[in-house]
């Protein structure tokens, strides 16, 4: 909180000297070593195969993070599929690297979180694609809105900022960063120096590509005139930006972006990037945005449901043979995580439809599986023993028995989802009591609605 009120009154040396005090503190090492030990990629090593597993380990890692003679060692190499079929290079560093990046991380977020547009997004504290939805559905759908829109897609992003502009504009250690960027990474035991981005895989990679890609939104409000209806929104390196005509978006805003985006040693893609009529629809983050009339509709797209469709496929197939409360946990993992994401949109014709193909493949699945039983029967044993309309099994354990069942995605709720403010920094203090709210008040009644003085009574209640 300090390191952001140094930034909002540009004490930059003040900074400096905060940094220096959050990246030697015992609280911030250990700190680091938590967070690196139990997010997803805890299992998965570096080049030196180490991994940390038992508290001695961690305490020892925690006690040895030190700038001093510190030297990076060379990312792992490895590639993820895409949907388009192509492959996504992912450069993962080792535990100690990680821990490092997690530790200057604690000290740059705070100068992220100041600096950043104000319709920025992805990989931001207290921010998520709901609100990048609903900072769309405001910027198109009043009648007098834009009616153009330019959907932007940076081409490989991480991949190609440039060394020389993050060295000098990111305010962090720059010998660490230095390190970092010319790490190098090993493909297949050979060794490849890095000259260009910044690893998909390190932690302290998002940051960095978000800080390269603020600064957008300023840029492109100084160009445009005001009355142009010229509207930024960015989540991580997909953008949209909007205008009354599409001549303003090709002759005005697009060159902008790209002058800004060719300093950093960036591009655009031509074949992601294209100026679309908001009658036509264009999908921004799985939702398909398109204007009926006068009435902006935002529904799941037809690709991520699609997609959705055939994973419920090939699940249910892969573990027809497997114990049914397996096959419902993991079925119940998949709908809820989904339903869970598109449930601030109009998706109850999408929910609808996917509920009607779960209904339909487990009762295929069912006739395959018990070949000699009639339908009777099978209503009977996986339809009958929860509540009307649920499949549902019982399963018996040590315990007792307990329900398993698929819930039924067209049960879930629609709850319009509430924007975060746009000044909004969990860094500052008059916003403490925002935040909070935001987490533990979700009506939208409540929020905003306590004051400081109300919020540290609130503490002191729920401390004793």
């Amino acid at each position: 909180m300090r390191i952001a009120k140094a930034v909002k009154e540009r004490r930059w040396n003040k900074v400096k000297v905060l940094q220096y005090l959050l990246t030697h503190s015992l609280s911030a090492k250990l700190l680091a070593v938590r967070r690196v030990t139990s997010n997803k990629g805890k299992n998965t090593p570096g080049i030196d195969g180490i991994l940390w597993k038992d508290a001695k380990e961690k305490l020892h890692a925690a006690l040895s993070l030190k700038r001093r003679g510190y030297t990076p060692k060379p990312l792992r190499r490895i590639y993820i599929p895409k949907r388009n079929g192509k492959k996504r290079p992912l450069s993962i560093p080792t535990m100690y690297d990680r821990a490092m990046q997690a530790l200057y991380k604690l000290a740059l977020a705070p100068i992220a979180e100041t600096t950043a547009d104000r319709n920025s997004y992805g990989f931001r504290e207290g921010r998520s694609c709901a609100d990048a939805t609903a900072a769309v559905f405001n910027a198109l759908s009043k009648p007098n809105s834009a009616t153009w829109v330019l959907e932007g897609d940076i081409e490989g992003c991480f991949d190609n900022i440039s060394h020389t502009w993050l060295m000098n504009n990111i305010p962090i250690d720059r010998e660490i960063l230095r390190k970092w960027l010319k790490a190098g990474y090993m493909e297949e035991g050979i060794m490849y120096p890095t000259h260009k981005g910044t690893p998909q895989g390190g932690i302290v990679s998002p940051l960095l590509a978000n800080m390269t890609l603020d600064g957008m939104e300023k840029t492109i409000h100084k160009t445009v005139p005001y009355r142009s209806r010229v509207n930024f929104i960015r989540y991580a390196d997909d953008f949209i930006a909007t205008g009354k005509s599409k001549r303003l978006l090709e002759t005005t805003v697009k060159p902008v972006i790209e002058e800004f985006l060719a300093k950093r040693g960036l591009k655009l893609s031509h074949e992601k990037t294209k100026i679309t009529y908001i009658k036509d629809g264009f999908d921004f983050l799985g939702h398909t945005i398109r204007k009926y009339g006068r009435k902006l509709i935002i529904t799941p797209s037809r690709e991520g449901l699609t997609t959705l469709i055939r994973t419920i496929r090939n699940l249910i197939r892969r573990y027809t043979s497997a114990p049914m409360d397996i096959l419902i946990t993991k079925l119940n993992q998949l709908l809820r995580g989904w339903a869970r994401y598109h449930r601030h949109v109009a998706s109850s014709v999408a929910f609808g439809r996917v509920g009607n193909y779960v209904y339909h493949q487990l009762w295929r699945m069912l006739h395959r599986r018990h070949r000699t039983k009639s339908a009777g029967w099978l209503t009977k044993h996986y339809w009958s023993a929860g509540q009307k309309h649920e499949f549902a099994v019982r399963k018996k354990l040590k315990t007792g028995s307990r329900l398993f069942s698929v819930i039924r995605v067209c049960s879930i709720k629609i709850v319009r989802h509430i924007k975060i403010k746009a000044d909004a920094n969990p860094y500052l203090a008059e916003y403490a009591p925002y935040f909070w709210n935001r987490r533990h008040r979700k009506e939208a009644s409540l929020l905003g609605a306590l004051t400081a003085r109300q919020f540290r009574a609130m503490m002191r209640v729920a401390a004793g």
